[in-house]
């Protein structure tokens, strides 16, 4: 049914969406973790409020959000092209995967926080603990399991948008679909890509759910 470069064109597909979705997952979280953190912590009930600072990151990140994948994949191309040299392939799309993610995921964790029960943290403020301790030793504790479904959230959106990313010569199974599965008329080859993006977002839904009742006993 299919040859051994077909096999081997769709083995190396499957490797570079999983290249990008990972990488581009890890440095979303590097950006989009503490900007998550500030917005919280500088809300109207934050820690340290401070209305200039949360208006400025939360227009930021409202816009950002607001701009479809596939024209800010657009838009930052020259970006992509200073940072990897080039505009193709699965490396440059961890430029636009990332920049994209990172406002995303700044809204996850600040909903995820958002969400600890007050009581909590001014029970901790009562017995003199810091700022630093309370962001990661009560808020980010008590949100792991939040924080944890909204990560298999995001790495879900982040494979998406990675096969979108084929239509732009991206790489990997996105690629692969639309090159062989929608302009040659393979349908054999579409169908597989299909099923192998769809069985990497169950195999990510499954990790995260694991991770996630695991917290949530240790909680218990």
């Amino acid at each position: 049914m299919f040859s051994s470069a077909e096999i081997s064109m769709i083995l190396e597909g499957l490797r570079d969406s999983l290249y990008m979705t990972v990488v581009s997952t890890l440095l979303g979280y590097l950006i989009g973790l503490p900007w998550g953190i500030v917005l919280t912590v500088s809300g109207k009930d934050g820690l340290k409020p401070n209305r200039g600072l949360y208006r400025i990151l939360d227009i930021i990140t409202n816009v950002m959000r607001s701009v479809p994948f596939l024209i800010l994949l657009i838009l930052i191309i020259p970006l992509t092209k200073l940072i990897v040299g080039q505009t193709y392939g699965a490396t440059a799309m961890i430029v636009p995967l990332t920049v994209s993610a990172a406002p995303f995921i700044a809204r996850m964790v600040e909903s995820s926080l958002n969400e600890v029960d007050k009581g909590v943290i001014e029970a901790s403020l009562s017995m003199g603990a810091g700022t630093l301790r309370i962001i990661f030793k009560v808020l980010i504790g008590e949100a792991r399991v939040s924080l944890i479904a909204g990560a298999t959230i995001t790495v879900g959106t982040i494979l998406g948008y990675s096969a979108m990313a084929g239509i732009l010569g991206g790489g990997g199974l996105g690629d692969i679909a639309i090159r062989y599965g929608y302009y040659r008329y393979q349908a054999n080859i579409l169908w597989v890509t299909v099923i192998l993006l769809i069985l990497l977002m169950q195999i990510f839904q499954f990790i995260g759910t694991m991770i996630s009742t695991k917290l949530d006993r240790r909680k218990k």
